[in-house]
């Protein structure tokens, strides 16, 4: 009885607290130069006619002449300067923010790292103590640096993204608006001089903002606000017919890369069906730490990380029973479908001579699970 009156009450409060949290509304681009910062100074002057108590927390409008002109009669909260290597630099001042209160605020940049000696390490973790706070927040980022998506983009790109969100901070937003346009039209901002000084347009248009990169991440992002439309109607509305509830498993092995990739993809199905996912490392005796070189315990742990950042629950189970300890986790966590990597060999191959695949095949051949085999 005490236990369920427990129960109750810690339900109230999550649904009070709750109640309580700020609001988050996440303007998402394909890249720089499409108008999120633009959109979001217009949509704090409509506020601020309607009476609302808005603040500008940190805006970077890179010098574009439209986009500075929208910052006149709108209150700013000023920036804190930060000596950093003998530069004075200047960085969004969270705790101002939290002390003055406003009812919105606007902070550009979402997945902006921060100097060393600040409060958090990322822009994002401000965001969400501002949202806690009961602050509700209007934001701005690009979907290259979008966790999941990192490798994917990277590639279409040939860019290092070293700036990322994990996934949970969209799956937080109460709205997201993509702010679309079409190549051609970025490409003739770039030639405006509305992205870019002059003397970076020629480079830019040799690398970044090339037709097929553009239309590729327009897919993407496109892509993203439509899962995140459909996993908020999923929520929203009740659906008449009871589906059985997905549950990911992502099995990884010591090889960093495939590992990395194998994570991230999980993350984006389970992220698509709005569902739990795990990450299970089964250690071999092979892999002990005494047997395993440092540089992949190195690896191993990263990953450990990634997956926790991008919303696992990270199981390491030591066991020379490898299809054994994945089935038995299948069973015991209800899982529905098991996730794992393309192995180095053609799948012909794979079946005839790979013992542990076989197995799994065979064990996953008797049950409702399913198998997805991640490239």
């Amino acid at each position: 009885m005490e236990e369920h009156k427990d129960s109750s009450v810690k339900t109230f409060l999550e649904l009070v607290k709750k109640s309580r949290r700020g609001k988050l509304k996440i303007y998402i681009g394909m890249s720089a130069g499409v108008g999120k910062t633009y959109r979001m100074l217009q949509e704090a002057h409509a506020l601020l006619k309607n009476n609302i108590d808005i603040r500008i927390g940190y805006i970077e409008t890179h010098n574009r002449t439209e986009t500075h002109a929208l910052l006149a009669g709108l209150p700013l909260i000023n920036r804190r300067k930060i000596f950093y290597k003998g530069k004075e630099l200047e960085e969004m001042d969270s705790q101002t923010i939290l002390n003055r209160h406003p009812e919105v605020v606007v902070v550009d940049e979402l997945a902006h790292s921060n100097l060393s000696g600040s409060k958090n390490s990322k822009r994002w973790q401000d965001v969400l103590d501002m949202l806690e706070a009961g602050i509700s927040v209007i934001t701005a980022v690009n979907i290259q640096h979008l966790e999941s998506l990192n490798e994917e983009i990277e590639q279409i790109t040939g860019v290092e993204i070293t700036e990322r969100i994990p996934d949970k901070v969209l799956e937080l937003a109460d709205e997201i608006v993509n702010i679309d346009l079409t190549a051609d039209e970025l490409i003739d901002r770039l030639k405006e001089g509305k992205i870019y000084r002059p003397e970076k347009v020629p480079t830019a248009l040799q690398n970044f903002f090339r037709n097929d990169k553009i239309l590729q991440l327009r897919e993407i992002a496109l892509k993203e606000v439509a899962h995140h439309l459909e996993r908020k109607i999923n929520v929203e509305i009740p659906k008449q017919i009871k589906l059985r509830p997905e549950k990911f498993l992502a099995c990884i092995s010591s090889n960093s890369e495939t590992a990395r990739i194998v994570i991230r993809k999980t993350a984006r199905l389970a992220s698509y069906y709005r569902s739990p996912w795990l990450m299970l490392y089964v250690q071999s005796s092979s892999e002990s730490l005494d047997k395993i070189k440092p540089d992949k315990q190195r690896h191993l742990i990263n990953n450990f990380k990634l997956a926790t950042e991008l919303g696992a629950e990270v199981l390491k189970v030591k066991s020379d029973r490898i299809t054994q300890t994945i089935m038995q986790t299948t069973a015991e966590r209800e899982i529905t479908t098991i996730c794992i990597g393309k192995p180095h060999l053609n799948l012909f191959q794979v079946i005839l001579r790979t013992a542990v695949f076989n197995e799994l095949l065979r064990n996953i051949a008797a049950t409702e699970t399913d198998l997805v085999i991640l490239s």
